[in-house]
């Protein structure tokens, strides 16, 4: 994996897909049917409507150009069961206070409602990596210094 390439998993490779296909399709309808209605309504120069749904689809195809730049440099493919946190682990640690929490090791692009996220890329994140059951890690983070022990790794399945 390069620092070009986001791994995805299967699941979040397809929503990227699907949102791309509705933002090509039935977004962009939707967009040019409202600056239509706008122009209808006259003078450009003072349409804030007109400039709503201008800025609407510039923010629109620039979420496009994302999702496109996403999936031509996408790694699709699940975590294996090493024994080890990597990248679509999803691990429980316990910090020094007794709280017990579960993470997804994994970029934001699969981000899962009700899991909580350490991309590998954060403090957390690339301190869990390469990490096996047992072990306890300590990152740096804006708020200071912390430590977790490792509990359990399982492979990520939706």
């Amino acid at each position: 994996m390069t620092d070009q390439t986001t791994w995805l998993t299967p699941e979040a490779f397809e929503k990227l897909k699907s949102e791309l296909e509705q933002l090509t399709t039935d977004g962009r309808a939707e967009i040019e049917a409202r600056i239509a209605e706008a122009r209808s309504h006259g003078d450009l120069r003072e349409n804030a409507d007109y400039d709503a749904a201008k800025n609407d689809q510039g923010l629109m195809e620039a979420r496009i150009r994302q999702i496109e730049g996403l999936l031509q440099t996408a790694e699709v493919r699940q975590a294996t069961d090493d024994g080890t946190v990597q990248i679509g682990s999803l691990v429980t640690v316990v910090d020094s206070d007794g709280d017990e929490m579960q993470y997804l090791v994994a970029t934001y692009e699969n981000k899962v409602a009700g899991l909580l996220l350490a991309s590998p890329d954060g403090p957390l994140g690339e301190a869990l990596m390469g990490s096996r059951v047992g072990d306890t890690v300590a990152y740096q983070a804006p708020a200071g210094e912390f430590t977790v022990e490792i509990k359990g790794i399982e492979v990520y399945r939706a």
